[in-house]
Protein backbone atom coordinates (compact mmCIF):
# COMPACT_ATOMS: atom_id res chain seq x y z
CA UNK A 1 0.00 0.00 0.00
CA UNK A 2 1.25 3.58 -0.87
CA UNK A 3 0.62 6.28 1.47
CA UNK A 4 1.37 9.96 1.74
CA UNK A 5 3.08 11.22 4.37
CA UNK A 6 5.18 14.45 5.77
CA UNK A 7 8.70 14.07 5.29
CA UNK A 8 10.65 12.74 7.87
CA UNK A 9 14.60 13.55 8.98
CA UNK A 10 15.32 9.39 7.79
CA UNK A 11 14.12 10.11 4.97
CA UNK A 12 16.91 12.25 3.68
CA UNK A 13 19.36 9.46 1.60
CA UNK A 14 16.03 7.94 -0.21
CA UNK A 15 14.70 12.01 -1.02
CA UNK A 16 18.18 12.52 -2.34
CA UNK A 17 17.90 9.82 -4.41
CA UNK A 18 14.41 11.48 -5.72
CA UNK A 19 16.44 14.17 -6.68
CA UNK A 20 18.73 12.79 -8.74
CA UNK A 21 16.02 11.42 -10.75
CA UNK A 22 13.72 14.70 -10.64
CA UNK A 23 12.97 16.72 -13.91
CA UNK A 24 15.66 19.58 -14.72
CA UNK A 25 13.25 22.44 -14.03
CA UNK A 26 12.10 21.36 -10.24
CA UNK A 27 14.59 23.32 -8.69
CA UNK A 28 12.69 22.55 -4.99
CA UNK A 29 14.53 19.57 -5.09
CA UNK A 30 17.93 20.27 -5.35
CA UNK A 31 20.43 16.69 -5.45
CA UNK A 32 22.40 17.96 -2.42
CA UNK A 33 22.25 16.76 1.36
CA UNK A 34 22.80 20.22 3.19
CA UNK A 35 19.95 21.96 1.15
CA UNK A 36 17.67 18.69 1.27
CA UNK A 37 18.56 18.30 5.50
CA UNK A 38 17.45 21.88 6.06
CA UNK A 39 14.41 21.63 3.70
CA UNK A 40 13.27 18.50 5.85
CA UNK A 41 13.92 20.69 8.56
CA UNK A 42 12.20 23.32 7.56
CA UNK A 43 8.91 21.12 6.83
CA UNK A 44 9.10 19.09 9.99
CA UNK A 45 8.99 22.31 11.84
CA UNK A 46 6.20 23.55 10.39
CA UNK A 47 4.06 21.12 10.42
CA UNK A 48 5.11 21.08 14.43
CA UNK A 49 4.02 24.90 14.41
CA UNK A 50 0.53 25.83 16.03
CA UNK A 51 -0.78 28.62 14.22
CA UNK A 52 -4.02 29.75 12.41
CA UNK A 53 -2.79 32.38 10.07
CA UNK A 54 -0.77 31.95 6.47
CA UNK A 55 3.13 32.10 6.55
CA UNK A 56 6.22 31.21 5.43
CA UNK A 57 5.62 27.79 6.42
CA UNK A 58 6.67 24.80 3.92
CA UNK A 59 4.77 21.71 3.80
CA UNK A 60 7.30 18.60 2.19
CA UNK A 61 4.97 15.41 1.57
CA UNK A 62 6.74 11.90 0.50
CA UNK A 63 5.12 9.06 -1.38
CA UNK A 64 6.10 5.86 0.58
CA UNK A 65 5.41 1.67 -0.15
CA UNK A 66 4.16 0.81 3.43
CA UNK A 67 5.40 -3.14 2.39
CA UNK A 68 9.17 -2.16 1.00
CA UNK A 69 9.55 1.27 2.94
CA UNK A 70 10.77 2.81 -0.15
CA UNK A 71 9.60 6.68 -1.46
CA UNK A 72 8.45 6.61 -4.53
CA UNK A 73 7.10 10.36 -5.35
CA UNK A 74 7.56 13.73 -3.27
CA UNK A 75 5.90 16.62 -3.27
CA UNK A 76 5.28 20.14 -1.44
CA UNK A 77 3.05 23.49 -0.11
CA UNK A 78 4.61 26.51 0.39
CA UNK A 79 1.77 28.32 1.82
CA UNK A 80 3.31 31.92 0.90
CA UNK A 81 5.21 32.70 -2.45
CA UNK A 82 7.61 35.70 -1.25
CA UNK A 83 7.20 35.61 1.75
CA UNK A 84 10.85 35.76 2.55
CA UNK A 85 12.30 37.00 -0.09
CA UNK A 86 10.30 38.36 -3.72
CA UNK A 87 8.64 35.31 -5.85
CA UNK A 88 10.14 36.43 -9.28
CA UNK A 89 8.27 35.61 -12.85
CA UNK A 90 7.90 36.50 -15.91
CA UNK A 91 4.83 38.79 -16.86
CA UNK A 92 3.69 38.30 -20.70
CA UNK A 93 1.21 40.53 -21.80
CA UNK A 94 0.63 43.29 -24.78
CA UNK A 95 2.28 46.61 -25.15
CA UNK A 96 -0.14 48.85 -27.43
CA UNK A 97 1.53 51.58 -29.17
CA UNK A 98 -0.23 54.34 -31.44
CA UNK A 99 -0.11 56.93 -33.96
CA UNK A 100 -2.54 59.07 -34.78
CA UNK A 101 -1.23 61.01 -37.58
CA UNK A 102 -0.91 57.56 -39.18
CA UNK A 103 -3.84 56.28 -38.07
CA UNK A 104 -2.03 52.91 -36.81
CA UNK A 105 -1.97 51.03 -33.62
CA UNK A 106 -0.06 47.55 -32.83
CA UNK A 107 -0.21 45.62 -29.70
CA UNK A 108 2.83 43.67 -29.05
CA UNK A 109 3.65 41.03 -26.24
CA UNK A 110 6.79 42.08 -23.90
CA UNK A 111 7.93 40.11 -21.04
CA UNK A 112 8.09 42.33 -17.67
CA UNK A 113 10.23 41.31 -14.63
CA UNK A 114 7.64 41.13 -11.49
CA UNK A 115 7.06 39.43 -8.21
CA UNK A 116 2.96 40.07 -8.59
CA UNK A 117 2.11 36.60 -7.56
CA UNK A 118 3.83 37.21 -4.16
CA UNK A 119 1.16 35.97 -1.16
CA UNK A 120 -0.15 33.14 -3.17
CA UNK A 121 0.06 29.33 -1.95
CA UNK A 122 2.64 27.22 -4.26
CA UNK A 123 2.52 23.98 -4.82
CA UNK A 124 5.95 22.63 -6.31
CA UNK A 125 7.96 20.17 -5.36
CA UNK A 126 6.28 17.14 -7.37
CA UNK A 127 8.31 14.12 -8.35
CA UNK A 128 7.05 9.94 -8.82
CA UNK A 129 8.87 7.35 -10.06
CA UNK A 130 8.40 6.25 -13.37
CA UNK A 131 6.89 3.09 -12.87
CA UNK A 132 4.12 4.86 -11.18
CA UNK A 133 3.56 8.15 -13.71
CA UNK A 134 -0.22 8.28 -15.23
CA UNK A 135 -1.30 6.04 -12.49
CA UNK A 136 -3.96 6.49 -9.20
CA UNK A 137 -0.85 7.17 -7.35
CA UNK A 138 0.03 10.49 -9.07
CA UNK A 139 -2.95 11.90 -8.46
CA UNK A 140 -2.71 10.78 -4.98
CA UNK A 141 0.66 12.77 -4.90
CA UNK A 142 -0.62 15.78 -6.37
CA UNK A 143 -4.45 16.12 -4.72
CA UNK A 144 -3.55 14.95 -1.35
CA UNK A 145 -1.84 18.24 -1.29
CA UNK A 146 -4.84 19.80 -1.94
CA UNK A 147 -6.78 17.69 1.05
CA UNK A 148 -4.52 19.18 3.11
CA UNK A 149 -4.75 22.97 2.80
CA UNK A 150 -9.28 22.14 2.91
CA UNK A 151 -8.39 20.58 6.36
CA UNK A 152 -6.14 23.63 7.36
CA UNK A 153 -7.98 26.66 5.14
CA UNK A 154 -6.35 29.21 7.49
CA UNK A 155 -2.90 28.23 7.18
CA UNK A 156 -3.05 29.13 3.22
CA UNK A 157 -4.00 31.90 0.71
CA UNK A 158 -7.01 32.72 -0.83
CA UNK A 159 -5.46 31.26 -4.62
CA UNK A 160 -3.19 28.89 -5.42
CA UNK A 161 -0.64 28.87 -8.13
CA UNK A 162 2.01 26.12 -9.37
CA UNK A 163 5.04 26.54 -12.08
CA UNK A 164 5.33 23.59 -14.70
CA UNK A 165 8.74 22.79 -15.93
CA UNK A 166 9.07 24.47 -19.43
CA UNK A 167 10.77 23.00 -22.57
CA UNK A 168 14.18 21.39 -22.68
CA UNK A 169 15.38 19.20 -25.10
CA UNK A 170 17.08 15.74 -24.08
CA UNK A 171 20.27 17.57 -23.83
CA UNK A 172 18.95 20.12 -20.78
CA UNK A 173 19.29 23.13 -23.31
CA UNK A 174 16.49 25.64 -23.19
CA UNK A 175 16.35 28.02 -26.32
CA UNK A 176 14.32 30.52 -24.10
CA UNK A 177 16.86 30.51 -21.74
CA UNK A 178 19.82 30.42 -24.07
CA UNK A 179 18.09 33.54 -25.92
CA UNK A 180 17.77 35.53 -22.89
CA UNK A 181 18.97 34.40 -19.54
CA UNK A 182 22.56 33.07 -20.73
CA UNK A 183 23.15 36.62 -21.86
CA UNK A 184 23.16 37.94 -18.30
CA UNK A 185 24.80 35.27 -16.53
CA UNK A 186 26.97 33.02 -18.83
CA UNK A 187 25.72 29.73 -17.51
CA UNK A 188 24.19 26.72 -19.33
CA UNK A 189 20.59 26.08 -18.30
CA UNK A 190 20.79 22.98 -16.54
CA UNK A 191 23.69 25.02 -14.09
CA UNK A 192 21.04 28.03 -13.26
CA UNK A 193 18.35 25.62 -12.24
CA UNK A 194 20.77 24.01 -10.09
CA UNK A 195 22.01 27.57 -8.05
CA UNK A 196 18.45 28.06 -8.04
CA UNK A 197 17.89 25.00 -6.48
CA UNK A 198 20.80 25.53 -3.80
CA UNK A 199 20.50 28.95 -3.24
CA UNK A 200 17.29 31.01 -4.37
CA UNK A 201 16.20 32.50 -7.43
CA UNK A 202 16.21 36.11 -6.35
CA UNK A 203 20.09 36.32 -6.71
CA UNK A 204 19.21 35.57 -10.58
CA UNK A 205 16.34 37.05 -10.52
CA UNK A 206 18.17 40.53 -10.03
CA UNK A 207 20.40 40.40 -12.63
CA UNK A 208 17.72 39.86 -15.19
CA UNK A 209 16.62 43.43 -17.46
CA UNK A 210 14.46 45.36 -15.96
CA UNK A 211 12.71 46.95 -18.71
CA UNK A 212 10.05 44.82 -20.95
CA UNK A 213 11.57 41.92 -23.13
CA UNK A 214 9.62 42.23 -27.08
CA UNK A 215 8.57 38.77 -27.35
CA UNK A 216 9.15 39.60 -31.47
CA UNK A 217 12.89 40.78 -30.67
CA UNK A 218 13.51 37.03 -29.78
CA UNK A 219 14.22 33.80 -31.96
CA UNK A 220 11.51 31.83 -33.13
CA UNK A 221 12.55 28.76 -31.36
CA UNK A 222 12.64 31.37 -28.06
CA UNK A 223 9.16 32.66 -28.60
CA UNK A 224 8.40 28.83 -29.03
CA UNK A 225 9.14 27.64 -25.93
CA UNK A 226 6.74 30.39 -23.86
CA UNK A 227 4.10 28.47 -22.19
CA UNK A 228 5.26 24.93 -23.91
CA UNK A 229 5.50 22.52 -21.33
CA UNK A 230 8.13 20.22 -21.07
CA UNK A 231 6.99 16.93 -21.97
CA UNK A 232 7.39 15.48 -18.19
CA UNK A 233 6.06 17.93 -16.88
CA UNK A 234 2.44 17.27 -18.88
CA UNK A 235 1.01 15.26 -16.30
CA UNK A 236 1.75 17.55 -13.34
CA UNK A 237 -0.33 20.26 -15.44
CA UNK A 238 -3.17 17.85 -16.83
CA UNK A 239 -3.94 16.50 -12.88
CA UNK A 240 -4.43 20.37 -11.91
CA UNK A 241 -5.96 21.49 -14.96
CA UNK A 242 -8.69 18.97 -14.22
CA UNK A 243 -8.83 20.47 -10.98
CA UNK A 244 -9.75 23.81 -12.25
CA UNK A 245 -6.56 25.33 -12.55
CA UNK A 246 -6.02 27.66 -15.81
CA UNK A 247 -2.92 29.50 -17.07
CA UNK A 248 -2.47 33.15 -16.98
CA UNK A 249 0.04 35.45 -18.24
CA UNK A 250 2.56 34.77 -16.15
CA UNK A 251 5.83 32.42 -17.17
CA UNK A 252 8.81 30.95 -15.77
CA UNK A 253 12.03 33.26 -15.48
CA UNK A 254 14.16 30.83 -16.94
CA UNK A 255 12.43 27.82 -18.92
CA UNK A 256 9.37 30.32 -20.05
CA UNK A 257 6.95 27.04 -18.45
CA UNK A 258 3.08 28.30 -17.24
CA UNK A 259 2.00 29.58 -14.05
CA UNK A 260 -1.00 27.26 -12.94
CA UNK A 261 -3.89 29.91 -11.00
CA UNK A 262 -6.76 28.93 -9.26
CA UNK A 263 -9.11 30.94 -6.79
CA UNK A 264 -8.84 28.12 -3.73
CA UNK A 265 -12.29 27.91 -2.78
CA UNK A 266 -12.80 26.63 -6.76
CA UNK A 267 -10.58 24.27 -6.68
CA UNK A 268 -12.25 20.83 -7.21
CA UNK A 269 -10.61 18.92 -4.59
CA UNK A 270 -11.39 21.27 -2.31
CA UNK A 271 -14.90 22.48 -2.75
CA UNK A 272 -16.56 18.46 -3.59
CA UNK A 273 -14.32 16.68 -0.48
CA UNK A 274 -16.57 15.57 1.58
CA UNK A 275 -16.05 14.52 5.57
CA UNK A 276 -17.33 11.21 6.65
CA UNK A 277 -17.14 9.41 10.67
CA UNK A 278 -14.80 5.91 10.50
CA UNK A 279 -16.37 2.40 10.90
CA UNK A 280 -14.29 -0.13 11.12
CA UNK A 281 -14.75 -3.53 9.46
CA UNK A 282 -13.51 -6.24 7.80
CA UNK A 283 -14.57 -6.39 4.60
CA UNK A 284 -15.95 -3.56 2.30
CA UNK A 285 -18.43 -4.03 -0.44
CA UNK A 286 -16.15 -1.34 -2.73
CA UNK A 287 -18.53 0.51 -4.88
CA UNK A 288 -15.93 3.40 -6.15
CA UNK A 289 -12.11 4.69 -5.56
CA UNK A 290 -11.67 7.19 -3.62
CA UNK A 291 -8.49 9.83 -2.39
CA UNK A 292 -8.36 9.79 1.53
CA UNK A 293 -6.88 11.53 4.37
CA UNK A 294 -7.18 12.15 8.04
CA UNK A 295 -7.67 15.81 9.06
CA UNK A 296 -4.45 15.56 11.14
CA UNK A 297 -1.91 18.38 10.98
CA UNK A 298 1.98 16.20 11.66
CA UNK A 299 0.25 12.87 11.82
CA UNK A 300 -1.45 13.79 8.34
CA UNK A 301 -1.67 10.47 6.14
CA UNK A 302 -3.69 10.36 2.43
CA UNK A 303 -4.18 6.86 0.61
CA UNK A 304 -6.05 5.57 -2.59
CA UNK A 305 -8.91 3.25 -1.70
CA UNK A 306 -11.78 1.38 -2.71
CA UNK A 307 -14.54 2.20 -0.74
CA UNK A 308 -18.28 2.10 -0.43
CA UNK A 309 -19.53 5.63 0.76
CA UNK A 310 -22.38 7.00 1.00
CA UNK A 311 -23.20 10.66 2.39
CA UNK A 312 -24.57 10.89 5.81
CA UNK A 313 -23.60 7.26 6.64
CA UNK A 314 -20.50 5.95 8.46
CA UNK A 315 -17.72 4.77 6.17
CA UNK A 316 -16.56 1.22 6.52
CA UNK A 317 -12.59 1.06 6.64
CA UNK A 318 -10.56 -2.00 6.69
CA UNK A 319 -8.33 -2.72 9.94
CA UNK A 320 -5.39 -2.24 6.98
CA UNK A 321 -6.75 1.07 5.76
CA UNK A 322 -7.24 2.01 9.21
CA UNK A 323 -3.46 1.57 10.40
CA UNK A 324 -2.26 3.31 6.66
CA UNK A 325 -4.68 6.45 7.38
CA UNK A 326 -3.51 6.31 11.73
CA UNK A 327 -7.46 6.49 12.35
CA UNK A 328 -9.52 4.73 14.47
CA UNK A 329 -13.32 3.27 14.81
CA UNK A 330 -15.12 7.23 15.22
CA UNK A 331 -12.23 9.34 13.47
CA UNK A 332 -13.77 11.44 10.75
CA UNK A 333 -11.56 11.58 7.55
CA UNK A 334 -12.10 13.72 4.38
CA UNK A 335 -12.33 11.89 0.92
CA UNK A 336 -12.90 12.67 -2.66
CA UNK A 337 -13.82 10.92 -5.64
CA UNK A 338 -11.46 9.31 -7.64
Amino acid sequence: MLVLRPVEPTDLPQLQQLARDSLVGVTSLPDDSERLREKIAGSCASFDHDIQAQGPENYFFVLEDLDTRRLVGCSEILATAGFNEPFYSLRNRHFTSASRELNIEHGVPALSLCHDLNDHTLLRGFHIDNALVRSAFSELLSRARLLFIAAHASRFADAVITEIVGYSDENGHSPFWDALGKHFFDLPYVEAERLCGLQSRTFLAELMPQYPIYVPMLPPEAQACIGRIHPDGQEAFDILEREGFETNSYIDLFDAGPTLYARTANIRSIARSQTATVRQQAQIDARGRYLVSNDALHGFRAIVAELDYQPDRRLSLTPALCTALKVTDGSTIRLTAL
